[in-house]
């Protein structure tokens, strides 16, 4: 169930008016009150003697008694709608519900003769509307702070109370959705986005670059935004606000939007409490392998969700997001769009209400900067290599969040996930066709040792995985990682040990390149095995065992 409480409104009867309407497509049937303050208020949907302007009179004659005191916007208006696969729930249900709600929100406390006056409309199967004035019997106004938190809270019971189906919920770290006019406006010019989803996407990308606030504001000067810093009277910086270029309002002027309007991580304060002195330009200087060095660190990031303390893994996923905040900068032109996707379906997974240890995350963060200051690879088994890695911390991120009860930030890094699943498969048609190629080479003898190798480690899979077209490439893999000195068995399992192998398409693909991550295999200089072939048949490894 949702509740969608309104902007308090100064007129009962325009709210009654609408209650009681056909609707704005006729899509009111039998508009009927079902339930009440005191259970005799006028119905004018199924009482012939009642009039909307009776109702008015009844829900209004505290505010007329209060006179000045009354708020001028006394209106308190909800709507509770419940899910489609919701069953049909009955008048009396809805009046239960509609009394639990007004309880928790302080409206109409359980048990106090003074409440405010409300009634609860039903017009259609799945919703109910409430409406009340704010003026108490004793002609004050109700405590009724946070009435969306406490009526969410208590929908929560009542879903699982009465069976409904389960809505996830957040916890207020969503970033702000574009207003109706912001949509329209984009769409009367034409643009793909809102000027607050373009400036969340720019700062967000600005902030995984910069290593200082200053470097930050220079980065998002850089990038066609207009940049005002706000400052207390002592010169330090107090926050900023962010506008589009050529975004104008109707008297010409620029359209700002706060850094905390765009999302709450965003903020100045959140800004500077990461970019921490810790992170001077110098430390993240260009270095050999960033790729690497991040794939690695992403690497790890399952395992730290699982045994660090809520702070640590939430700086994680913090860096997490800014990983694939940086990645479409770097990324050939045909896999950005899948992946700027993936980047603002995990925007939301990236935050909670879990205060972030961000210095545990430094090595992560400190490799995203560094692999925007450098050329990217040539070649496609780097970028494969982090794609793999992202996945598996995505779907870590997932886990994480679903066991802190985070349901919105879950669902967020599973549609993140499905992306960066598509950009894998993307990613590795070129560079598993090269590692592929190599197999092909490898001596009758040689697979044969990778096959017993990968028996050993894998056995309930392994002969799924033998008679896969990626075989030869993990083969020619596992020679490369025991020529690198590594244990090919110990490595395979440490490997396999994800389970998010049960969703691959090619077990043989997955355990490729986790394989070149975790044994550090150079990439251009792979070596392609000749050893001296076994003088057995010619058949493939999966025959020759049943052979013998």
């Amino acid at each position: 169930m949702i509740a969608n409480i309104v902007k308090p409104g100064r007129k009962t009867r325009g709210v009654l008016n609408y209650l009681y309407g056909p609707g704005r497509a006729n899509e009111h049937a039998d508009p009927h009150l079902v339930a009440s303050f005191d259970g005799f208020a006028p119905d004018p949907g199924r009482d012939p003697d009642a009039t909307l302007a009776q109702l008015t009179a009844v829900l209004d004659l505290r505010v007329m008694q209060a006179g000045e005191r009354a708020p001028k916007e006394h209106v308190w208006h909800c709507s509770i709608r419940a899910a489609p696969e919701d069953r049909l729930l009955s008048d009396e249900e809805w009046a239960t519900i509609a009394r639990r709600v007004l309880n928790a929100t302080g409206i109409a406390p359980a048990g106090d003769p003074d409440v405010c006056r409300w009634i609860a409309v039903r017009h259609a199967n799945d919703h109910i509307h409430i409406v009340a004035t704010k003026v108490r019997g004793d002609l004050r106004p109700p405590r009724n702070w946070n009435d969306y938190l406490h009526a969410d809270n208590e929908l929560v019971a009542i879903e699982k109370e009465y069976g409904l189906h389960q809505v996830p919920r957040g916890d207020r770290t969503a970033a702000k959705r574009s207003t109706r006019a912001e949509q329209e406006k984009a769409h009367r010019t034409g643009r793909p986005q809102t000027a607050r989803e373009r400036l969340r996407i720019t700062a967000r990308t600005a902030l995984a670059a910069a290593t200082t606030p200053q470097e930050f504001f220079t980065v998002l000067g850089g990038s066609g935004v207009l940049v005002e810093i706000q400052r207390f009277p002592s010169g330090d910086i107090r926050g900023y606000k962010i506008a589009l270029d050529g975004d104008t309002n109707k008297d010409g002027q620029p359209v700002w939007f706060a850094g905390s309007t765009l999302a709450p991580d965003l903020s100045y304060p959140k800004i500077s409490e990461r970019l921490t002195p810790e992170e001077a330009p110098s430390a993240i200087s260009p270095q050999p392998d960033a790729w690497r060095r991040l794939a690695q660190a992403t690497d790890r990031v399952p395992d730290l969700l699982a045994c660090g303390d809520d702070g640590t893994g939430q700086a994680h996923i913090a860096a997490l997001a800014e990983t694939l905040d940086a990645l479409p900068l770097r990324a050939p032109a045909d896999l950005r769009p899948q992946l700027m996707r993936a980047a603002t379906a995990f925007e939301h997974a990236g935050r909670s209400r879990i205060r972030a240890h961000h210095q545990q995350a430094r090595a992560t963060r400190s490799a995203v900067k560094a692999i925007l200051r450098e050329p990217a690879p040539k070649d496609g088994a780097a970028l494969a290599i982090l794609l793999d890695a992202l996945v598996l911390a995505v779907i870590a991120a997932r886990h994480w969040h679903q066991t802190h009860h985070h349901d919105q930030q879950a669902e967020a890094a599973r549609q993140a996930a499905e992306h960066l699943r598509a950009a894998y498969r993307a990613a590795t048609v070129q560079p598993i066709a090269v590692i592929h190629q190599r197999g092909r080479h490898l001596g009758l003898y040689l697979q044969e040792q990778q096959a017993a190798v990968t028996r050993q480690a894998l056995p309930d899979v392994a002969e799924q995985i033998l008679a896969e077209p990626g075989w030869p490439a993990l083969a020619a893999t596992l020679v490369a990682t025991k020529k690198a000195g590594h244990d090919p068995a110990a490595l395979l399992t440490q490997a396999a040990r994800h389970r998010e192998l049960d969703t691959a398409t090619s077990y043989s693909e997955v355990l490729t390149w986790r394989l070149n991550r975790l044994a550090n295999l150079p990439q251009h200089t792979q070596p392609i095995a000749t050893e001296p072939p076994s003088p057995a048949r010619a058949v493939r490894p999966t025959q020759q065992r049943r052979t013998r």
